[in-house]
């Protein structure tokens, strides 16, 4: 495993900076926003409207297209603006969305159009918030960023616990309920920034044209080798290894169990709750000397997890799985965000935390529409073996091919 440089874990320093704290509130009720939307669009391409796997396939593809577009200039916007006015602006409009859709399940108009709009809508906000929302972590972490990471991850598992659990009620309470609960979650989102932003540095808005600004920031990722190595085995990763999780896994419940969208919820807590269980139990051992070796070491150990699912197991051993599953997760995002916002000139910083999350929302629809036409050719389980081949390689070509077992964080360093 990896090496663990000597520090004192019960510092308390990290947690008492205000300013950490309030980002850990904004983390918090846009988590839960957000983690509701993962299940929401599924279930009701899904559960509700009963599209076949293709079909699902292309529409979440539709609906991931703008992350895709605008990310980068998400990023861009970030390093040449003051990040927290930019999620200030967009956690403010944010709530409108939800809140239209429900007006629409209201008026009887639920259908691909109102999801894919919906969808769309959401998608747009996330490339926007995602970069900005991440680069402010660095200012407010100081040399911690490692811990800064780790608990701001495990706060956003926990609040992905409660989204599914609110989002899970939609044949319940009602889906209309349970959208407006959204976008009150992004309302108070909205709210929680401005107590950050009163901590802003101030910026000025440089006059490079957007294109050369986006440009430079492709540029600095490539540059340095372990971000570049770092993101592609990512990318690969969550292509098969996310995509089965988001695609395939609804399916596999609905088709294989019989389940229905409070089973979907409750597996999918689970796996977040194994997510937010190896962050905290990260959070005791951190700060890693070398945590490129515990992110390819883990590749390497999704293979096992894969398999049992692809023999379709009884359901407490899937639940016990999927928990595993979520435990190995929550390591893997996690030392790959950490790696790159360690290693980021702080001048690109917010462009190169946009090309990771570009990397992260491309991976899905690429993901959704190759396992969703597997899923429609080969069957459903058979969509999970790309992941245990793609781990496979990832971990053998990691280790011998690129510099991310050879890391070493300059933070532990300085610890």
């Amino acid at each position: 495993m990896a090496e663990v440089s000597e520090q004192d874990t019960t510092n308390p320093g990290l947690f008492a900076d205000a300013g950490f704290r309030s980002y850990l509130g904004t983390t918090a009720f846009t988590g839960i926003a957000f983690s509701m939307q993962q299940l929401l669009v599924s279930w009701m391409l899904v559960g509700i409207l009963v599209l076949p796997a293709g079909k699902v396939g292309v529409t979440q593809a539709i609906i991931g297209i703008p992350g895709i577009l605008f990310m980068l200039i998400g990023g861009a916007s970030a390093d040449r603006s003051d990040p927290r006015s930019l999620l200030l602006r967009v956690y403010g409009v944010a709530w409108l969305i939800p809140f239209g859709l429900a007006l629409a399940v209201y008026n009887q108009w639920l259908n691909v159009w109102s999801v894919m709009l919906f969808g769309l809508g959401m998608s747009t906000i996330t490339a926007f918030s995602n970069p900005a929302q991440q680069s402010i972590l660095n200012r407010v972490a100081g040399r911690e960023v490692q811990r800064a990471v780790t608990a701001s991850t495990a706060i956003g598992f926990l609040m992905q616990i409660i989204g599914l659990s609110l989002a899970g009620q939609m044949e319940t309470v009602g889906l209309t309920v349970v959208l407006c609960t959204q976008g009150g979650c992004l309302l108070l989102g909205a709210f929680a920034v401005r107590r950050i932003a009163a901590e802003a540095s101030t910026f000025e808005e440089k006059g490079d044209p957007m294109i050369r600004v986006v440009l430079d920031g492709l540029a600095a990722t490539y540059r340095n080798r372990t971000i570049f190595h770092t993101l592609v085995i990512n990318f690969i990763s969550s292509v098969f290894n996310a995509g089965a999780f988001t695609t395939v896994l609804p399916f596999i419940i609905k088709r294989v169990y019989e389940g229905d969208a409070l089973g979907l919820a409750g597996v999918m807590i689970i796996f977040f709750g194994g997510a937010a269980i190896s962050n905290f139990l990260m959070l005791r051992l951190m700060p890693f000397v070398r945590p490129g070796r515990v992110f390819l070491a883990m590749q390497l150990s999704r293979v096992i997890i894969v398999a049992i699912l692809w023999f379709s197991p009884p359901w407490w051993l899937l639940t016990i799985v999927l928990f595993g599953w979520g435990l190995n997760m929550g390591v893997t995002s996690t030392l790959a965000r950490t790696i790159v916002q360690e290693s980021a000139d702080p001048a690109y910083r917010g462009r190169i935390l946009s090309v990771f999350s570009l990397g992260m929302l491309g991976s899905a629809p690429i993901g959704a529409v190759v396992l969703g036409h597997i899923i429609e050719a080969f069957g459903t389980l058979n969509a999970l073996i790309p992941a245990m081949i793609a781990s496979t390689l990832l971990f053998t070509i990691g280790v011998t091919m690129t510099r991310v077992w050879s890391y070493r964080s300059p933070n532990a360093d300085q610890a």
